[in-house]
């Protein structure tokens, strides 16, 4: 295994992007909804909007240069090429700290926090709360390697990630995650590298198993929103968790399919009253949809939940200095009684006043300073 880092440079074929555009002019759509809302999946007038701005405005060298801006690498670990940004700050004392994303999630949900993490001076906020910044691809998303074999779960990210940092230099730091960034990084706070400081999260793993009796008021509604999920908003990851082969070639053959089965989670998991737009721009939201398309990886990334679904979002008792933050349109929100049966070191209990499942992507200010308020527990 190599420990060399690479530094990587982003200039997708124009013969890419140019197939991309012809796929685009030749959409077959289906019909209407036959409601007037989001209740039977993302509907055609928006989907077709958003097209349209892909087709005809969208422009991906924008974003590769963005992305290139911030300084991406590459280095092997088991015989997978993981990508990352890597951002330092300017300020010599700054705390290290991994960001981790989830599904339909990319390095991109970070993209408006590392400039106020990493130079806070610029931003109106103090030296001492800078960071040195990594945040990775997972390993089968963005333009991090694809693994070709199985036992890529939750469990084997967070060792991965044990052995990123220091290869980078980082004898001490602290890790940061939502979605399956949560599970990755709580399950890193479980294995408890010698490094690692504390770790933060916006979506606690922290439900107790069964039986659900005698629940107060907050634990009912954490409860009633597991049941509005497994009803409505769940089919993506049953098929995802059985079958991500079989959706992968729809996904990866349209690109229409592939925005519009990430653009209906935007729309549902957000705090954006109802429309995606009024969080999200159309270049954000395409920006993060082309780190799909372009590396084609819809399997690849579907098959975290094949690995893990079952497994990942299952309470355990954790050590590690961690703190939460409880966006109020989470999937679930999670309620401090839970949190505090499983975490012996609890440093940081956040309860934003807006903000969603996307916390970083949407509501950048607010998540910047909730990991400040965390981790100056344990500078």
């Amino acid at each position: 295994m190599s420990a060399a880092i690479t530094p990587f440079t982003l200039a997708i074929p124009q013969a890419d992007l140019d197939d991309l555009k012809r796929r685009l002019q030749a959409v077959r759509w289906p019909e209407k909804e036959l409601v007037d809302d989001w209740s039977q999946g993302a509907p055609l007038a928006h989907v077709q909007k958003l097209v349209a701005y892909w087709r005809d405005h969208y422009d991906w060298r924008r974003c590769e240069a963005m992305l290139n801006g911030f300084g991406q690498f590459k280095t092997e670990i088991d015989g997978v090429d993981i990508h990352f940004l890597h951002v330092k700050s300017p300020h010599p004392n700054a705390m290290p700290l991994i960001l981790s994303h989830g599904w339909p999630g990319s390095v991109i949900e970070f993209h408006k926090a590392i400039g106020p993490l990493t130079d806070p001076v610029k931003y109106g906020g103090k030296a001492e709360d800078a960071f040195h910044v990594v945040v990775p691809s997972l390993p089968g998303f963005g333009f991090s390697g694809k693994p070709v074999k199985t036992g890529w779960g939750t469990d084997y990210i967070a060792k991965i990630w044990s052995i990123l940092m220091p290869r980078l230099g980082y004898s001490r730091y602290c890790a940061q995650g939502g979605d399956w960034g949560s599970a990755i990084t709580t399950k890193l706070g479980l294995l408890n590298p010698k490094e690692l400081l504390a770790v933060h999260v916006n979506m606690p793993i922290v439900v107790p198993p069964p039986p659900y009796d005698n629940l107060s008021p907050e634990e009912a509604e954490a409860m009633a929103g597991f049941a509005r999920y497994d009803q409505w908003d769940s089919g993506y990851s049953k098929q995802q968790s059985t079958r991500p082969q079989t959706i992968g070639y729809g996904l990866a053959d349209s690109p229409v399919g592939q925005a519009a089965w990430i653009f209906e989670k935007l729309w549902s998991w957000s705090d954006c009253n109802g429309d995606p737009t009024n969080i999200f721009t159309y270049d954000e939201m395409l920006d993060n949809i082309m780190l799909y398309w372009l590396p084609n990886n819809a399997a690849s990334s579907a098959r975290i939940y094949w690995e893990s679904f079952n497994t990942a979002f299952l309470a355990a008792q954790i050590d590690c200095p961690i703190g939460y933050s409880i966006f109020p349109k989470e999937i679930y929100k999670a309620p401090r009684s839970w949190a505090d049966r499983c975490s012996t070191n609890l440093i940081h209990w956040g309860q934003p006043a807006k903000g969603g499942h996307f916390a970083a992507f949407e509501q950048p200010d607010i998540f910047v300073n909730e990991v400040r308020t965390c981790f100056a527990k344990v500078r």
